[in-house]
C-alpha cells in the first residue's frame, strides 16, 4: 500500500483523489538532444517520495542521474556519450563515461586494459555502451502497490567470440525511496564464455562530502596499490577536494546479513542524508571502492562484483576464471535507495 504525504492510501482512495497517477509517480520516455548524448533514449522515473532517476535505455539500462527531493545522489561527469562514440581500446571507455548511479562493467571482462588469450581488452568491458532492445515499460497496480517497471535486453556478441545477453528489470513503486535491479546474464552461444561483472555505483556531492562516511559491515579490506596505501585507514572518510589527488582503490570483503545481503552506504551526517546499494552476497562476494577527491572529479564508487579487480589473464592462469557454459545463466539482485533520516 503506497505511503505518501505521511499516511497510507488504498488504491481506491488514490483513484478517488486523482484519475491519473502521473502527477504522483510515473515513467516518461525521452531522448537527449545535445552533444555526444544526442539521440539516446532515456526513461525518467519518479516515485512520489522525492526519488527521481533516469534509466539509460541505450546504455544497457544503466542508471544515470538520480536525486531525492532535489538533492543529488549520483555523481555525473560531462562526458556521457551515445554508443556510437564508444572507444573500446585501452582507456577509451572514460571518454564516454558519464558517471551515473550505476554503470555496468562486463560482461566478459572488467578492470584495467590487458591482453588475454590473444584478445585486447579495454577498460571495464563493452556492455555499458550497448543499446537495449525489446524494452518494455509498465505502470500498473499489483495488489495494493502501484508498480513502475522497465525491462529490456542488451546483447554482447561477436562472430568467433561471445554471445552473452543481459536481461535487466528495474522496478520501483509509488511512494518508494528505492528501486531494484534484477539482472540475468545468459550465454546464448555454443561455446563457454568468460564472465566477469562489476556494478560501478557512483555517489557524488552532497552524499559524498567531508561530513560523510561509508558504512559497511566487512570481514577484510586492503588497498589495491601504493597510491591506495597512503589513504588506507581513512578509506571510509572523505577529504576536501584537492587539486592533485590520484585515485585510490580499495578491495573489501563484505559480510552478509541474516538474509544473505550486504549493504554499502554513504551517509552525510550534517544533512541527515545518504544513499546505499544492497546486494545478494553469494552472487557478488566482493566490493571495490573507487575514491577520487580531485577538484571537479569528486566521487566515491561502491562496486559489488564477482571478483576483486584482477587481470583476466591471471584468473585464467590460476584456474579461477568463471566460464559460463552454453545455455547457462546467472542472476544478480541489487537494491538502491536514498537514506533520509540518518
Amino acid at each position: 500500500m503506497p505511503f505518501l504525504y505521511n499516511r497510507h492510501y488504498t488504491p481506491l482512495e488514490l483513484r478517488q483523489f486523482t484519475n491519473d497517477l502521473a502527477p504522483l509517480a510515473g515513467i516518461r520516455l525521452v531522448e537527449y538532444q545535445e552533444g555526444k548524448a544526442r539521440g539516446m533514449r532515456v526513461a525518467q522515473v519518479w516515485t512520489g517520495s522525492g526519488l527521481r532517476f533516469e534509466v539509460l535505455l541505450d546504455r544497457a539500462l544503466d542508471i544515470g542521474a538520480a536525486e531525492h527531493n532535489g538533492r543529488a545522489i549520483a555523481w555525473l561527469y560531462p562526458a556521457l556519450g551515445a554508443p556510437q562514440f564508444f572507444d573500446p581500446h585501452q582507456y577509451g571507455w572514460v571518454r564516454t563515461f558519464g558517471g551515473g548511479w550505476v554503470t555496468t562493467c562486463g560482461l566478459d571482462f572488467f578492470g584495467q586494459p590487458e591482453n588475454d588469450h590473444g584478445q585486447a581488452l579495454g577498460l571495464h568491458g563493452r556492455i555499458s555502451h550497448t543499446p537495449a532492445e525489446q524494452v518494455r515499460v509498465t505502470t500498473e497496480w499489483r495488489d495494493d502497490d502501484y508498480v513502475l517497471e522497465i525491462e529490456g535486453r542488451a546483447r554482447q556478441a561477436a562472430v568467433f567470440g561471445e554471445n552473452l545477453v543481459l536481461t535487466r528489470r528495474v522496478t520501483t513503486k509509488l511512494g518508494a525511496n528505492s528501486f531494484t535491479i534484477h539482472d540475468t546474464i545468459t550465454n546464448e552461444g555454443f561455446r563457454a564464455s568468460p564472465h566477469m561483472i562489476l556494478y560501478h555505483c557512483n555517489f557524488g556531492f552532497p552524499v559524498v562530502s567531508p561530513d560523510s562516511e561509508i558504512l559497511l559491515d566487512e570481514e577484510t579490506v586492503r588497498p589495491r596499490d601504493a597510491r591506495a596505501e597512503k589513504g588506507f585507514g581513512q578509506q571510509n572518510r572523505f577529504e576536501n577536494p584537492a587539486l592533485d589527488y590520484p585515485e585510490q582503490v580499495f578491495f573489501h570483503k563484505p559480510r552478509a546479513d541474516a538474509h544473505g545481503y550486504a549493504q554499502g552506504s554513504i551517509v552525510n551526517r550534517a544533512l541527515n542524508f545518504g544513499a546505499y546499494v544492497k546486494w545478494k552476497l553469494d552472487a557478488l562476494p566482493y566490493m571495490g571502492q573507487w575514491k577520487l577527491m580531485q577538484a571537479g572529479e569528486y566521487v566515491c564508487a561502491l562496486e559489488p562484483a564477482n571478483y576483486w579487480e584482477t587481470p583476466r589473464a591471471k584468473l585464467r592462469a590460476e584456474g579461477r576464471l568463471k566460464m559460463l557454459p552454453p545455455g547457462e545463466r546467472v542472476e544478480y539482485a541489487l537494491e538502491f535507495g536514498a537514506l533520509t533520516n540518518v
